[in-house]
């Protein structure tokens, strides 16, 4: 065949760059990091409040729910709820007419969970002017968490319930302070940070400058929305408190 019959491709034809009949592409440049869009940006991980209580009648657990939504409605903090394990058989909380646990909020059942926590909120009733037991067997088993002192810094705070006005709304805070005491912890009262709602004397109000409050009575009382508010208050003051700890 001669040279005319096609086999050699024309000079002014440009070469073919890929065997199919698509378009030959170009490949684009890297995108520079300066145009990354804020979408593709990933948000920096929420600090974290364990809300750690326990509750027979319910009066603690609803002062921890709203104390939740104080810590939520900080920016950058998120709280989460645990109940500790019950230590009281069953015949047992039934002649004391206590309700069922509420399945929704999770228990505690690995101690280990406290590391990963920027702050704490423990709430407990009062037996005899200190924590109830079950509040108290929990911080026993926190004992290799005190061996290598894996709390130590980190600022927690109390929230109580009680059966009477004199029934140990501060005494019951003021003693668990050895707790934190011992695992190197950092204690947060509130003071009277909740304004003028701390000498309201016209109504019954539990709360403490040592945290948040209520007064069960015979376990009928429900708590008030002073009480409740200043549930909420404590909330966004730890949440505010841990905030600032994370930028030192």
């Amino acid at each position: 065949m001669g040279k005319g019959g096609g086999c050699v491709p024309s000079k002014k034809r440009p070469p073919a760059v890929n065997s199919g009949d698509a378009p030959a592409t170009v490949s684009s440049p890297p995108i520079a990091e300066s145009q990354t869009s804020e979408a593709q940006i990933v948000p920096a991980t929420k600090l974290k409040i364990l809300i750690v209580f326990y509750s027979m009648y319910g009066h603690v657990e609803t002062l921890a729910r709203r104390m939740k939504t104080g810590v939520d409605g900080v920016d950058g903090v998120e709280a989460v709820l645990y109940r500790v394990p019950e230590t009281l058989p069953e015949d047992v909380l039934a002649q004391m007419r206590a309700p069922p646990k509420d399945d929704e909020i999770g228990e505690m059942k690995e101690v280990r969970d406290l590391e990963s926590a920027d702050g704490f909120l423990f709430g407990f009733p009062t037996r005899y002017g200190a924590m109830a037991g079950q509040m108290k067997a929990f911080f026993d088993s926190t004992g290799q968490l005190w061996r290598d002192q894996k709390l130590a810094g980190k600022p927690a705070g109390f929230f109580v319930s009680t059966g009477t006005q004199g029934g140990g709304q501060e005494t019951t805070a003021w003693t668990a302070i050895t707790q934190l005491a011992h695992h190197g912890m950092l204690f947060v009262p509130i003071g009277y940070t909740f304004g003028a709602n701390m000498f309201k004397m016209d109504s019954i109000r539990g709360g403490t400058p040592y945290g948040a409050g209520v007064f069960a009575g015979d376990g009928t009382r429900e708590p008030s929305e002073t009480e409740l508010a200043l549930a909420e208050h404590q909330g966004k003051y730890m949440a505010g408190v841990v905030k600032k700890l994370a930028r030192v």
